[in-house]
């Protein structure tokens, strides 16, 4: 249980942090695009408590992170107005985009921040280090396995836009019906997840990239430290 709640100390933070900046950068980018829902409806604030699912982000990837599962989880969604940005098309694909680019950078700045730690306190004691350095590698997991998951082509994540707007006009609109079984295509995913790990679905799908992606982080970092 301790180990457990360690975890978890460290993880909702992380978790927060990447949900609510990625949220604010689907909002933000679709201001500058035309549309100012999120501004009008107070979304592009910084405070948790504007985005924080109480299920999505907190249950659940709380219970994955007890049973043993991959994490994940996800924000109230910031209202986007298609009909009112400028190029609706070219929009959708851009603010869908911004939310995984905000966590990419957040784990980049992540491993700065662990690599100047690393290369600056080498005198400070052992257990400040290795909570920093802990949380630092989970910030930058977090942050680049979410922006992975929203990329994948299912409605409703942010790749769906981007497929759906790179398609013909023609088979946008038929893979834009798909959307309709977003949510319980999401489900589904959830509940195999919780009820088959043993298949590491999730695993199978994101984590090859995502250890790509961990390894030069990590040597970002390594490259700051030797500064």
């Amino acid at each position: 249980m301790t180990e457990t709640l360690q975890l978890a100390l460290l993880l909702i933070p992380c978790l927060i942090v990447a949900i609510v900046f990625h949220e604010v950068a689907h909002g933000y980018v679709a201001m500058l695009l035309g549309d100012p829902t999120a501004k009008e409806q107070r979304r592009l604030s910084l405070n948790p408590i504007r985005h924080v699912d109480p299920v999505g982000t907190l249950l659940v990837p709380g219970a994955l992170a007890l049973f043993g599962g991959p994490v994940f989880g996800w924000a109230k969604p910031v209202p986007v107005n298609f009909r009112r940005l400028n190029n609706p098309r070219l929009g959708m694909m851009l603010v869908a985009a911004a939310g995984p680019a905000t966590n990419f950078a957040l784990a980049a700045i992540g491993a700065v921040a662990l690599g100047l730690y690393a290369g600056s306190l080498t005198d400070a004691p052992a257990g400040a280090g290795e909570w920093f350095a802990s949380m630092m590698q989970l910030f930058i997991m977090i942050n680049v396995f979410l922006g992975l998951f929203n990329l994948l082509p299912i409605p409703p994540f942010d790749g769906s836009h981007i497929v759906e707007g790179l398609l013909p006009r023609s088979l946008a609109r038929q893979y834009g019906q798909l959307r309709q079984f977003g949510m319980l295509l999401f489900v589904v995913l959830i509940a195999a997840t919780w009820a088959f790990p043993q298949w590491g679905l999730v695993e199978k799908i994101i984590g090859p990239p995502v250890n790509w992606m961990m390894t030069h982080y990590l040597a970002l970092a390594q490259a700051v430290a030797g500064f």
